[in-house]
């Protein structure tokens, strides 16, 4: 444990911090999950409404840092690919 003041305050930030990453990534994974769940039952209204909440978690999650930009397109143009896929057939 620092004895230094704002190394303590450091460790509390960090401590912090790391715990709303990990809740807000798990609402992420949680969020992905659902929808891919949706379009792999063919659910069609359902796997649209939670593309849209997944997207939004996804560039939300890209713009605090939390998962690379990259990721998150990556993540989004996979789900979309998925669901045109499904529309078309």
């Amino acid at each position: 444990m620092p004895n230094i003041k704002s190394a303590i305050k450091r460790v509390k930030v960090s401590e912090k911090r790391r715990l709303q990453n990990a809740s807000q990534k798990s609402a992420l994974r949680t969020a992905v999950k659902s929808a891919e769940s949706a379009l792999n039952n063919q659910n069609v209204d359902s796997a649209k409404e939670l593309l849209l909440v997944a997207t939004k978690k996804l560039d939300k999650a890209a713009t605090k840092g939390l998962i690379h930009k990259n990721a998150a397109n990556r993540k989004k143009s996979r789900l979309a690919k998925k669901l045109n896929a499904l529309t078309k057939a």
